[in-house]
């Protein structure tokens, strides 16, 4: 009796620990967010340093646009943590599993049947994330990113979209989860060897396919047509040895006004993406302007600089301020791109990445024989691996976890810094500088930030370092 005692026990400490951890953490991350907040609501005019930067009515955007999302943020963040919290007091999880049995039973399956039940209680799981996650994402998609402008998507494209991501990912998932169950299941004492090798063959062919077969589901993909920006960009990949093969331009419009760039690939099969959003060029939004109205005043003064058509951009309004960057400052912003591969940071991370995976199923191995875990969550009678994969994976893994992703945020600005680095010795240094206030100014990001709230969440540094690393280059 004493020791049943001393079990349960055991089990509600495990409980109560994770609850107060995740609670901690919220908490944390709520406080952080306030801090943001405050800086957003007060600071309502331009900071000297920064007059030659950003304007007032673009800053003035920027920090509505900021105090939308952080808001946002706040009640979804709250909303999502009561909903854990309840989904766990109320025993959601091994009802979940049983409703789970009550399905493959139906269908003719015993419970008998780990794996199949396992799959079907990931498909609700998953199915339920999705709903409830719904709301929010509307909200998000059709209030704030509409209300600010970023937003293409019609009410139907939305939920197409979604139809056609949760399909795929079930398409994805639920294969590559009965296979690392009957691995774990057959592996003996050394199936954490063979799960961590499974799972890293599966991260490098989704890698691998992952813009040529499944992106395209998505968005649509062109070839970057023959010109002087393809030849620029070949040049420069022939200049580092950058195996490059192909350029793409991603329509990422229809759904976003956000811009963003990147490169795929193994070994000498490198392909590089640009969104639309990103490309002066080929931006919609400056197609469109160019149809409109001020046309003819837009014909005049786009051949100037920057500096020479400040005073006639303010007159005309914000019609005219051209989205995306031209195409040496394409080349700069890919000159940072390419010295994240140059200076072996992909690499590093793929590394960093799967040491922290051997470790976490070393570990795994370690913990799924203790029941008490199980206990501590509502399995008295039997350990599903599924649920020991989650329950110390997400929650008694979540200490070590939150550690690790606050070392991945400080490594991830050193990157980013030396990329910035890499792209000024190869002579990008004034593109770089204008491409970075350019594509802040596109993103609305708001370049004036808590000093605790940036270290812990910028996985890169705020605009200001980035600009003032740059400068000295950029005045030679």
């Amino acid at each position: 009796m004493l020791h049943f005692g001393a079990e349960v026990a055991v089990e509600n400490q495990i409980f109560c620990a994770v609850l107060l951890f995740s609670w901690t953490v919220y908490l944390w991350e709520a406080y952080l967010a306030s801090r943001q907040r405050w800086v957003y609501r007060t600071t309502t005019h331009v900071p000297s340093e920064l007059g030659k930067i950003m304007d007032a009515e673009t800053f003035e955007k920027s920090r509505l646009y900021q105090l939308d999302k952080s808001t946002f943020s706040f009640w979804s963040g709250l909303y999502s943590e009561v909903e854990g919290t309840l989904i766990l007091l109320f025993g959601g999880i091994p009802f979940l599993w049983k409703a789970s049995e009550d399905v493959i039973e139906y269908a003719g399956f015993g419970s008998e049947y780990e794996i199949t039940q396992s799959l079907m209680f990931l498909l609700l799981a998953t199915l339920f994330s999705a709903l409830t996650g719904l709301p929010w994402s509307l909200y998000n998609t059709f209030v704030i990113e509409e209300r600010h402008g970023f937003n293409q998507q019609t009410l139907g494209f939305f939920f197409k979209d979604a139809v056609k991501k949760f399909v795929v990912t079930q398409c994805i998932l639920l294969p590559v989860t009965s296979l690392l169950l009957y691995i774990i299941k057959i592996g003996g004492d050394y199936f954490f060897i063979y799960a961590w090798l499974f799972t890293l063959v599966v991260s490098l062919v989704l890698v691998t396919i992952y813009a040529d077969y499944i992106a395209p589901l998505f968005d649509k993909f062109v070839p970057l047509p023959e010109g002087e920006l393809k030849e620029d960009i070949e040049k420069m990949a022939r200049s580092i040895a950058f195996p490059l093969t192909k350029v793409y331009i991603v329509e990422g419009s229809k759904r976003s006004s956000h811009s963003n760039a990147y490169f795929y690939g193994f070994f000498k099969n490198k392909r590089i993406v640009l969104f639309d959003t990103l490309l002066e060029d080929y931006s919609p939004l400056n197609k469109e302007e160019k149809e409109g109205p001020n046309a003819d005043l837009q014909a005049e003064t786009q051949d100037g600089s920057v500096g020479e058509n400040a005073d006639v951009g303010s007159k005309v309004g914000n019609q005219n301020k051209k989205q995306g960057c031209n195409n040496q400052e394409v080349l700069a912003v890919l000159g940072h791109e390419l010295g994240h591969w140059k200076l072996g940071h992909t690499v590093k991370n793929i590394v960093i990445s799967q040491m922290n995976s051997f470790l976490c199923f070393f570990l795994f191995a370690a913990l799924i024989g203790r029941k008490e875990l199980f206990a501590a969550f509502g399995f008295y009678d039997h350990q599903p691996t599924l649920i020991g994969l989650m329950i110390i994976f997400q929650f008694i893994f979540s200490p070590y976890n939150e550690v690790l992703s606050f070392c991945l945020t400080v490594l991830s600005r050193r990157f980013e810094f030396q990329a910035d680095a890499f792209a000024k010795n190869l002579g990008k240094a004034k593109d770089l500088y204008s491409a970075l206030i350019k594509l802040n100014k596109d993103n609305l990001g708001f370049p004036v930030s808590d000093w605790i709230f940036s270290m812990w969440h910028y996985s890169h540094p705020p605009l200001l370092e980035r600009l003032q690393a740059l400068k000295d280059v950029k005045q030679d």
